[in-house]
């Protein structure tokens, strides 16, 4: 007999294939799936339309002024079969996934103020729910009583390589070293930002999928929520 209402947590690096499993996992269990990166996307895509990052640097007190603007909400796109990203009621789902928003993320996500309103939309999104988040903070900072935490992460290479193809079969002319940098570049500030940066909940289990195919990733999730008693 399953719970009734929980939390599946999932954190870990960029690139690792956080989002995909959250997404299968939500439609096996029929529970809601929030994507926490989309979110901090859509605040940075956001602040470039508005010209509030210029040449790196963030205008963060036009930024959190203007949080009170933005609306992120998500629905399933049953035309395509996937799940689609909304600011303000205008799908954005393939213009946060472009190279621009993926380098400046990272600053956004860095801003405390930011965080903290994203947190507080992320912790409503769950109250009265069954859910799986993926993210940065979720084990760590937005639910930190989750019933399953799992923090995943895989090599650099991988990661890039992951991405390299995923970006390139949008059509997206990128190079293997701007990825791999990127990629990097982003573990180190999320790692080392002061607010609520990047690591493993001391009760998160690890899951290194650097050698692991999206099947195998998923049945070793199932498997953690079965002894548990959650399914």
């Amino acid at each position: 007999m399953g719970k009734e209402k929980f939390i599946i947590a999932i954190d870990g690096h960029s690139s690792c294939g956080k989002s995909t499993v959250a997404k299968d996992l939500a439609k096996a269990l029929s529970i809601a799936y929030v994507d926490t990166g989309a979110m901090y996307r859509s605040v940075t895509l956001y602040a470039l339309r508005n010209n509030l990052i210029i040449n790196g640097k963030v205008d963060e007190e036009k930024l959190i002024a203007a949080l009170g603007n933005i609306n992120v909400t998500f629905a399933f796109n049953a035309s395509e079969k996937r799940n689609e990203t909304f600011m303000n009621g205008e799908s954005i789902e393939k213009e946060i996934r472009n190279m621009e928003v993926s380098s400046h993320v990272s600053l956004v996500s860095a801003i405390g103020a930011v965080r903290k309103q994203l947190v507080e939309w992320q912790r409503q999104m769950g109250k009265d729910t069954s859910l799986v988040m993926d993210g940065r903070d979720i084990g760590t900072v937005v639910f930190p009583n989750a019933d399953l935490k799992i923090f995943m992460t895989a090599s650099d290479e991988v990661r890039a390589q992951r991405r390299f193809d995923e970006l390139t079969a949008k059509g997206e002319k990128v190079s293997m070293d701007e990825i791999l940098n990127n990629v990097r570049e982003r573990d180190r500030i999320d790692s080392t930002r002061a607010e609520s940066p990047l690591r493993k909940a001391d009760d998160a289990l690890l899951l290194d999928n650097s050698n692991m195919t999206m099947g195998e990733q998923f049945e070793w999730i199932m498997e953690r929520l079965r002894e548990r008693n959650l399914i």
